[in-house]
Order: C-alpha cells, then structure tokens, then sequence
C-alpha cells in the first residue's frame, strides 16, 4: 500500500469498550495493532488487560489540532479504525462547540490526513443512529432519511457525510458505521444498560436495596459489542467501501431488559426499581430499530450473542466485580 504499512491497524480510543475488543480481535488474527489513548489512566485501563504487550499504545490529545496527523505520520496504518469520540447523547446539550469538534472536526482532520498521508488506507469511522433523530421511518436503514435530534446526532451526521464526500471525490477507502446501542461488561455505568446489570448484582448480594430509572418504555435495538466490532472488522475488508447499519433488528424496552437481567439473579425487578422523572428523556416518535440487511448480505455479519447472553453476562461480570 501506498504510505502505509500492510497488516498494520490504527485504532483511536482503544481502551474503551469497542477498541479493546477490536485489538483483542485484530491482535488475534496476527496484526501489528497499534492504539492511541488519552493518558496514563488509558493505558493502565483493565479493558486492555488481555492485549498487554501486543498492542503498541501511542498517548495523544485528540482535541489538540495535529495529534491525528501525527499518529498516521509515525505508524503509517494499512487500517484504521476511528472509534475515539463522545457518546453519551445528553451531555451533547451543554457542551455543543466540544461536541461538533470532538465528532465532526475531527472526523475532518482525520480524512485530511488520510489523503495526505495513508491515501490506500482503509478507514471505518464509527457512527450513530442518532443521526437519523426521533422520528425517522422504522427500521432505520443505510438509506433512510436524516433529521437529527440532537447535537451528538448532528455531529455524527456531518462525520457520516463527509466520509461519504471523501469515498466519491478523493477515491478512499472509508466507510461508516452506524452503530445503535451495543453493550458489555466493558461499558460505563451511565449507560442504562449497565445500570441496571450493576444494580441487579449489587441487589442480588445486598450491596444496595433499589435502582433508580427513567423511561422504563422506552425502546432500544441492543446488541453485543463483541458483534459491532466484528462488523466493523468485516467493514475493512470488501475492495469497495460503503456505510453499514449494524444492529440486531429488535426494538425491546428497558423494562423488558430489567426483567431479564433481575430474572439472572432471581428477582422481580419490578419490586427494585424506582421512577425518577429527571432521568426522562424525550422518547423518539418511532421506534430506534436498526435493519442491518445490507451488513448480512454484503459482509456476511451474522451476530452470535443473543440479547439474553448478553444480558445474563454483564450480570454475572458485575456481580464478580462486586462480590470480588
């Protein structure tokens, strides 16, 4: 490849939940993995516990102007796997200058160093159904219409677009990930998908009693992280780049997740939980329901955790953790 070198893989935010399973799956198909984190505490993260050693850590501010530039000028990737943004949706409200930067900018600047430097790197940017808003036509689909909702949806919908732009003028190789919510054992506890494992295994060991919820009728199309990052490994290798939903196709409720991961520990979750009106959020006019056709058909994705495995493992993770 032109400027880059073959069989090495980029991967900015690589100590979160998506990067570190993408290392531990690039590192064990025999890449030289290389990661960029934000600091020591990146570094150090337990996220990146089973890839130690084999994966090259680069530590670099993103939000400085240049650090990509640089990070492609020194380690010259064949891939390059951009997950590294803000995804927590609501904080996007309060800090809209950061959030376009961190989003959009950058997805920018990463593309103008590509060009310059990597121009037959493969690049899979990592997106949002938050790009398609509250009211979009359900299943949302690659070519469904956009009318974002909220700034973090209007952010991912400008990187989306210019990936799009970057692929038909200059020739890459870069696709789109339209990511919905994907968990694990791995992702932060301010997810609600999370919250409600902790809180089960926490309550199942009588470390705490209840657990505070918002919309319990709120609808999510869940899948298993492990799933999302094979997508997006399978998104780098067709000869022709393309945008990809990558979702399990089943809208199910918090309550109904709550059910399930009480049910893990033999309890009614319903006698747990408790109805906080300042953890509302407005609820989508359609159902956020991805239909991922395309990936199956094109890619060959197929997940293989079912919303019960998962469910039942991120339990069984925290209460570990807890009772540990």
């Amino acid at each position: 490849m032109s400027g880059a070198t073959a069989g090495r893989a980029l991967i900015t935010g690589v100590a979160g939940q998506d990067g570190s399973y993408l290392a531990e799956l690039l590192c064990a198909e025999g890449l030289d993995v290389h990661g960029l984190v934000r600091d020591d505490a990146g570094a150090a993260s337990p996220n990146l516990d089973a890839v130690r050693g084999a994966v090259t850590l680069h530590r670099g501010d993103l939000s400085r102007e240049g650090t990509l530039r640089e990070l492609l000028a020194a380690t010259a990737p064949a891939e390059i796997y951009h997950l590294a943004a803000p995804a927590f949706v609501p904080h996007s409200w309060s800090t809209l200058a950061t959030t376009m930067r961190a989003i959009a900018a950058l997805a920018g600047e990463l593309l103008d160093a590509v060009r310059e430097l990597v121009p037959d790197a493969r690049v899979v940017l990592a997106g949002s159904r938050e790009m398609f808003g509250a009211h979009a036509p359900s299943p949302q689909r690659e070519d469904t219409p956009c009318a974002p909702s909220s700034p973090y949806g209007i952010a991912k919908l400008a990187a989306h677009q210019l990936a799009g732009l970057a692929r038909e003028h200059d020739g890459l190789h870069v696709s789109s990930a339209i990511l919905f919510n994907h968990e694990s054992p791995r992702h932060r506890p301010e997810y609600v998908a999370r919250k409600i494992t902790r809180a089960a295994a926490a309550i199942s060991l009588g470390r705490q009693e209840r657990v505070a919820l918002g919309d319990l009728d709120a609808v999510r199309d869940w899948s298993a992280a492990v799933d999302v990052v094979r997508g997006l490994r399978l998104m780098a290798a067709p000869e022709r780049s393309g945008d990809y939903v990558l979702a399990s196709g089943v809208g199910r409720t918090v309550r109904e997740l709550a059910a399930t991961a009480f049910a893990c520990v033999g309890l009614d979750a319903v006698a747990h939980i408790d109805a906080d009106e300042s953890l509302m959020r407005p609820r989508e006019g359609t159902a956020p329901v991805g239909d991922s056709t395309l990936a199956r058909k094109r890619l060959g994705w197929v997940p293989q955790v079912g919303f019960e495995q998962l469910i039942a493992e991120m339990v069984a993770a925290d209460a570990a953790a807890i009772g540990g």
